[in-house]
């Protein structure tokens, strides 16, 4: 065979060609590349099931135990790790939330655990003692024998009820007064002590938290002003409930005849009787305009004014000369605290009492009046025997309700005070 013969059909091996009888030739390798062989859609859908699967932590274990191929999916261990990581933090995020609430309102709570504590304890003290405040008004404005005549007197004409008329407005009235003249208290209380210590140089809080301290003239006169600037405060909030209250425990002794001087002025004074707290309040405006609601106004700022100042002067004074005397703790000692609260509704209401006697009979007074007549004034007459009457009955129930009250204000407080505001424990 010729050269060039030869050399073609070494070409033509190393191509692999076949020579077809038509004259074509057939190559079984392509003289380039292949490209690879076209897929399927199932083929397609398949791998990517596969690259999902890899993707979300699974493998896909393709052999099966004949050595066939299979799709036998099997979870990756670090799946089986994180899954209840994953749920544990979700329940931690669940709980903390939780923990996050109850501790925003404990927070809150001690934040205002004076008014939480003067709400609470005024509720109690005033539902124990308001037979007491009822029996002092009706021997304050009516004359009686004594404490035991006026008591058997209206059970006999109202029986237990008419140791209670009126409760709903004090109830009212009392919580709100006492948180509200509480918080006012303790801010201006401390914002005396800082213009004293200020300008004076004097620490009032310092002295009084030392141990061995008696009262002084600082302390006194610190305690004294922020009493007063709360009860002057009060004064707007307390005035319409205490008329109220008053009408309400008088109303049968108004509707009588021969309580009325004015013959034409019973019609008015008999429309108080047998009324709710509400409607008692709608009778005033009616005969007296909004205005009447504030009636004895002056004489109340006078005696709250007086009263609170010295009621708190007495109560920080009485617990820190029991703290020095009876030596460290005595302070939060319930005894102490007991009688710190009695003697200053004692002290009070001895200095106040005229005043308050002659708020009470004004304001007696001016239920049988309508808007426009003139009522008169009722003078302050101290060391007189008839504005005394009650006394002895408002002390006994003031030092009562100061007890319940303070007793159930420490201790309310320092609870509060003790809240555990810190997370829990996961």
């Amino acid at each position: 065979m010729p050269s060039e013969l030869l050399s073609s059909a070494a070409d033509d091996r190393s191509h692999s060609s076949i020579l077809l009888q038509d004259g074509s030739v057939h190559c079984s390798h392509a003289p380039f590349p292949m490209m690879p062989p076209y897929q399927t859609s199932s083929q397609q859908d398949r791998q990517q099931q596969q690259q999902q699967q890899r993707r979300h932590g699974v493998s896909s274990d393709r052999t099966s135990g004949d050595g066939s191929s299979s799709d036998v999916i099997s979870p990756d261990t670090r799946l089986a790790i994180a899954a209840p990581a994953a749920a544990a933090e979700s329940t931690a995020t669940t709980n903390s939330s939780g923990t996050n609430a109850v501790s925003s309102y404990q927070r809150l709570v001690k934040r205002y655990r004076v008014e939480v504590a003067a709400s609470a304890s005024s509720v109690l003290s005033t539902l124990t003692t308001f037979p007491l405040d009822s029996v002092k008004t009706r021997m304050q404005t009516y004359r009686y024998a004594g404490f035991r005549d006026c008591v058997q007197h209206t059970y006999q004409t109202e029986k237990l009820r008419g140791f209670f008329r009126g409760v709903t407005a004090p109830m009212a009235s009392i919580t709100l007064v006492r948180t509200v003249s509480f918080s006012i208290y303790q801010r201006s209380k401390y914002v005396y002590c800082d213009w004293v210590k200020r300008n004076f140089g004097f620490d009032v809080m310092g002295h009084v938290s030392s141990r061995g301290t008696y009262p002084n003239l600082w302390t006194i006169a610190t305690f004294g002003a922020a009493g007063a600037t709360a009860g002057s405060c009060i004064t707007v909030i307390a005035c319409p409930f205490e008329l109220t209250k008053l009408s309400a425990q008088v109303s049968v002794l108004l509707a009588d005849k021969k309580n009325c001087p004015k013959p034409e002025s019973h019609a008015i004074a008999a429309s108080y009787q047998n009324k709710g707290t509400l409607k008692t309040l709608g009778n005033i405006v009616k005969h007296r305009g909004f205005g009447g609601l504030y009636t004895g106004f002056r004489l109340h700022l006078l005696r709250d004014t007086l009263g609170t100042g010295t009621y708190f002067m007495t109560y920080e004074s009485s617990k820190q000369l029991l703290t020095t005397f009876g030596g460290d703790g005595t302070h939060s000692n319930p005894l102490a605290v007991l009688v710190a609260g009695g003697l200053c509704g004692i002290v009070s209401w001895a200095l106040i009492y005229p005043v308050d006697s002659a708020k009470s009979i004004y304001q007696r007074n001016s239920l049988m009046y309508s808007k426009g007549q003139k009522v008169e004034p009722v003078k302050i007459a101290f060391f007189q025997r008839n504005m005394y009457r009650g006394l002895g009955v408002s002390m006994g129930r003031s030092c009562a309700v100061n007890a319940v009250f303070f007793s159930s204000f420490e201790f309310l407080k320092k609870r509060i005070k003790a809240m555990d505001d810190h997370r829990r424990p996961n």
